[in-house]
């Protein structure tokens, strides 16, 4: 039995998820799964470097490359030494690192993610697959989302059209139509501009299952304001993250609006459900929506997709057998899989790149 483990830490960086996952069962079996929080101080230059990109020294940049890869190994090697798994059983990790930059817009398209592997891969013993993005960023495509060929190959069904909505910091949806190739795409916001938010104004983290949020009131005129984005215009394949979506962006949206914070806030998670919702109703009016990532825990934005989606069902992927906290490090096992066993993992349906690809560079540890 050879297994695999996947890292990631998405946008929201609320913590370095891992699975451990055996594939030569079916269905996949995720032996054991963790999310380990960052460390503080490192979250916070992860953080800065983030959102000031225009003044980030290059040293800077290096050191979080090594930070960042200690960071992950030390999750995958406590959850491995947790659960009595030896580096030996493991082929490979998968490993999606942190976005530090994604500009599949620019004149050069590039899509950067760091947590250096060759750390990664001395530190653990065990053999690492990253760097996935780039590969479809050069062969035309967006780099993102990478999802929905894993949601392909494990969510799709013959009875019914499925929508798969992530919810992490950016929303993206995969399309699983009965009679069509998986599409996919990021609609806008999730969490990233939530908690930001809430971070501000409360000093927490996030907005657990949306309960500060329903002590405000949806302001019509700022939701609109909001829906005012060339982006939510643009016809997919497309792709954004926090370059666009980012406080800059929140406070000209802002303008001279007078509201209170947690009125903001209830806007924001509105503004999280309706462009979510159009994008489902206009490109797969019919399907069943399953949601996973953090927005899976919170109620309110959940409550807010069902009124906007009736009579669609709305569910958790809990219901596909696939913990929703955990199906993007389960991606990542399985990528690094198909990439040892030289398999593409992209689909040119999705990003718009010229073909399916073989993702990510290979560093072995022996």
């Amino acid at each position: 039995m050879a297994l695999y483990v996947g890292l990631i830490s998405g946008t929201s960086m609320d913590a370095i998820d891992a699975a451990v996952v055996d594939f030569d069962v079916k269905p996949l079996r995720v032996l054991a799964t963790s999310a380990t929080p960052w460390e503080p101080k490192l979250k916070a230059r992860v953080a800065a470097a983030l959102d000031r990109a225009d003044c980030v020294p290059l040293d800077e940049v290096g050191e979080l490359d090594v930070e960042i890869g200690r960071a992950f190994a030390r999750a995958a090697s406590s959850l491995l030494e947790r659960e009595r798994i030896g580096a030996a059983q493991v082929a490979a990790i998968g490993s999606h690192g942190q976005t530090l930059r994604h500009r599949p817009d620019l004149s050069a398209p590039f899509t950067w993610q760091i947590g250096d592997p060759n750390v990664l891969t001395e530190m653990t013993g065990i053999s690492v697959v990253a760097d996935f993005r780039r590969r479809d960023v050069a062969a035309g495509g967006q780099g993102a989302p990478l999802l929905p060929v894993f949601h392909d190959q494990v969510f799709r069904s013959d009875g019914e059209d499925r929508v798969i909505a992530n919810l992490g910091g950016i929303a993206n949806i995969t399309i699983l139509s009965r009679d069509a190739p998986v599409t996919g795409f990021d609609t806008g916001p999730a969490n990233r501009l939530l908690d930001a938010w809430i971070g501000m104004h409360q000093g927490l983290e996030f907005d657990a299952g949306g309960r500060w949020a329903a002590t405000g009131t949806v302001d019509e005129t700022l939701l609109q304001a909001l829906l005012d984005e060339p982006y939510l215009r643009l016809a997919p394949p497309k792709s954004t993250g926090r370059e666009l979506f980012n406080m800059n962006w929140l406070n000209g949206k802002l303008g001279s609006f007078e509201l209170r914070p947690n009125d903001v806030q209830a806007t924001l998670q509105q503004y999280t459900a309706v462009t979510l919702a159009d994008a489902v109703r206009r490109h797969a009016p019919r399907a069943a929506v399953y949601v996973c990532g953090g927005g899976a825990h919170n109620a309110g934005l959940l409550a807010a997709l069902r009124k906007l989606l009736v009579p669609n069902p709305v569910a958790i992927t809990t219901e596909l057998g696939l913990d929703p906290d955990y199906v993007e490090a389960i991606a990542f096992a399985w990528f690094a899989k198909r990439t040892l066993e030289g398999l593409t993992s992209s689909a040119g349906s999705v990003t718009g790149a010229k073909g399916a690809r073989i993702l990510g560079g290979i560093y072995r540890h022996a």
